[in-house]
C-alpha cells in the first residue's frame, strides 16, 4: 500500500527570499558605512603619501655619487654632498644601540621572568612609560648637562647617549611584550627537563622571542635616526668628517641636523641638499621598518 503524503507544516511567518535586497535599510546602511570606512582609511593614508611623494620628487633629483662621498657645500657653491652626515648618523645610532639594547633587553627579562609582580617592577614599568612620553628636547637638555658639560665639548658620544635614552623605553616595552607572548608551556617544559632559570631564558625563551625583539629594536633605531632636537644640544654640527683620531670627541654631523640647518638656509643649493638628505633619512627609516616586518614574519612560536 502506498503511504499518504504527509502534510507540510504551515508557518505563520510570511515566506521571503533568501537573497539580500539592495534597497533594504540594512543593506543600504552597510554600503554607506563601508564606503565611509574606506574614505576614512584613504584620508588617513593621504598625508603619508603626500609627504613621501613630495620628498621623493624633490630629493631624488639631487642625488648623485658625489652626494654620498663629499662634504656639504658652502653657500652658492655647486657640487658637494653630505657623506659626513650619513656617517655621523650611523655612528651615533650605533653608539645608542650599543648602550640601549643590552640594558633594555636585560630590564625586560627581569620584568618578565624574575619579577613579574611587586612594587619594584611596578615603578620600573611606570618610569618606562613616563620616559617614553618625555619630549626629545628635554632629553637633549639632560644629555647636554650630563655629558657635554662633563666632557667639555660636543661629541658623537653625547649624541649617542641622548639617542639611547629615547630608544630605551621602546626596547624595554617591546621586549617585555615579546617575552610574554612565549607560551608558558615552553617554560614549564624546559624546567621539567632540569634546566635552570638562566638556561631557560637564554636558550629557550630568548630564541623564541627573538623576531619580536628585533622588531622592537629596529623601530627604536628608526626613531633615533630621525631625531633632531637632542642632537642640537649634544653633537651639534660640523662641515667635516668625523675625527677618529680625536675619538669622536668633537661636533659631529648628522642627517637630521643637516636637514634642519639647510632647510632654513636662504641659499638654493643648500635647500636642494636638504631635500636630498630628507630622502635618504626617509629611506633609512623605511629600510629599518622593512627589517622589522621581515623579522615579525619569521616568528617561531
Amino acid at each position: 500500500m502506498m503511504s499518504k503524503p504527509q502534510a507540510q507544516p504551515v508557518s505563520g511567518f510570511p515566506s521571503r527570499s533568501l537573497k539580500r535586497s539592495p534597497t533594504s535599510p540594512r543593506t543600504l546602511f552597510g554600503i554607506v558605512m563601508t564606503a565611509l570606512t574606506f574614505l576614512c582609511a584613504v584620508l588617513a593614508i593621504l598625508p603619508l603619501v603626500a609627504v613621501l611623494s613630495y620628498v621623493i620628487i624633490q630629493g631624488i633629483s639631487q642625488l648623485n655619487a658625489s652626494a654620498f662621498t663629499e662634504l656639504p657645500p658652502p653657500p652658492l657653491v655647486p657640487g658637494g654632498g653630505f657623506g659626513n652626515a650619513i656617517l655621523g648618523t650611523l655612528i651615533m645610532v650605533g653608539i645608542a644601540a650599543l648602550i640601549s639594547i643590552p640594558f633594555g633587553i636585560m630590564a625586560a627579562i627581569y620584568l618578565s621572568e624574575f619579577s613579574n609582580t611587586g612594587k619594584f617592577s611596578y615603578w620600573i614599568r611606570f618610569a618606562t612609560n613616563v620616559l617614553s612620553g618625555v619630549p626629545s628636547i628635554i632629553v637633549g637638555v639632560f644629555a647636554y648637562a650630563a655629558v657635554v658639560l662633563t666632557m667639555g665639548t660636543y661629541s658623537a658620544w653625547a649624541g649617542g647617549f641622548a639617542l639611547s635614552i629615547l630608544m630605551l623605553p621602546i626596547i624595554i616595552r617591546a621586549t617585555e611584550e615579546a617575552l610574554r607572548l612565549v607560551p608558558q608551556e615552553i617554560r614549564q617544559a624546559s624546567v621539567g627537563l632540569g634546566a635552570t632559570n638562566f638556561q631557560t631564558v637564554s636558550r629557550v625563551i630568548l630564541p623564541a622571542a627573538l623576531p619580536a625583539i628585533v622588531t622592537g629594536t629596529t623601530l627604536a633605531v628608526a626613531r633615533a635616526a630621525g631625531e633632531t632636537a637632542p642632537l642640537l644640544f649634544t653633537s651639534l654640527f660640523t662641515q667635516y668628517w668625523p675625527n677618529w683620531n680625536n675619538q669622536l670627541k668633537e661636533p659631529t654631523a648628522s642627517l637630521a641636523v643637516l636637514v634642519y640647518n639647510f632647510a632654513t638656509s636662504p641659499f638654493k643649493n643648500q635647500q636642494e641638499f636638504a631635500w636630498a638628505a630628507s630622502f635618504i633619512l626617509v629611506l633609512l627609516v623605511l629600510i629599518t621598518s622593512m627589517i622589522s616586518r621581515l623579522a615579525t614574519a619569521r616568528r617561531v612560536y
